[in-house]
């Protein structure tokens, strides 16, 4: 056993030597990294190579059966569930490959809704989710519900949920995975610019080589292993940077 030892000051996410199974499987096997604040780190690797798994971890939602997991000075590994679920909705975004829209709720309530969880008045609410709604070009579907609007307008009200309440940490897994053309490029120059004039620090999964370019640093798992990390060259920040509707 070792000491458990608290991590970078300059780090708002560090993790050390994470193991976890998954059904009976290691799905990680001694993963260490460090995100700094403000950081847009983008995991890469291949299907089934862990990434989602690390990002559960690093959110709160998986205990890893081995390992640390700090968000600053707090140790998330030690919290029990409810401290764990607070976590999640006061400090950390989660944006999936697939939107998990609330059906009852129109587009600007399900944008609203980490805001009214958080007990923001409703008038503010509805300011802050119509205000990232049009930030994505999707605020003419405000008051529609999700089985009125297109595969690709709900991946985005998704992520307008995801940022309406400036997390610290947003955690994107495969966010433009349902995504084509310039609804791909919209919301990755989205969330970008979020993340840079917001101060937010993003973890980013991906298996698309032109995704991870816009990031500032890549870390690659295969087979539950961390194999690298790497910083994209110039020549792919500017393609990723050129990225247009």
């Amino acid at each position: 056993m070792y000491a458990m030892v608290a991590p970078p000051d300059n780090d708002v996410l560090w993790a050390r030597s994470l193991h976890c199974f998954l059904g009976g499987s290691p799905a990680l096997e001694e993963v260490s990294l460090g995100v700094r604040d403000g950081e847009i780190l983008a995991v890469d690797g291949p299907r089934g190579s862990g990434k989602t798994t690390l990002l559960r971890c690093l959110s709160g939602q998986l205990v890893p059966q081995r390992g640390e997991v700090w968000f600053n000075s707090a140790p998330v590994h030690t919290m029990n569930a409810v401290q764990r679920e607070r976590l999640r909705r006061d400090r950390f975004g989660w944006i999936g490959p697939e939107p998990e829209l609330v059906p009852e709720l129109t587009a600007w309530e399900n944008a609203a809704l980490p805001l009214l969880m958080s007990g923001v008045s409703h008038r503010a609410a509805r300011t802050k989710a119509l205000e990232w709604l049009e930030r994505l070009d999707i605020g003419r579907c405000a008051a529609r519900r999700p089985y009125a609007l297109l595969q690709a307008q709900r991946q985005r009200v998704a992520v307008a949920r995801a940022l309406v309440a400036a997390p610290a940490v947003l955690f994107a897994d495969e966010p433009t995975a349902p995504l084509h053309g310039p609804d791909r490029a919209q919301v990755l120059r989205t969330l970008t610019t979020a993340a840079r004039s917001h101060g937010i620090t993003v973890v980013l999964a991906t298996l698309d080589a032109e995704v991870a370019t816009v990031a500032d640093r890549v870390v690659r798992l295969v087979d539950g292993r961390r194999v690298g990390s790497q910083r994209p060259s110039e020549a792919e920040g500017r393609a990723a940077c050129s990225l247009s509707v």
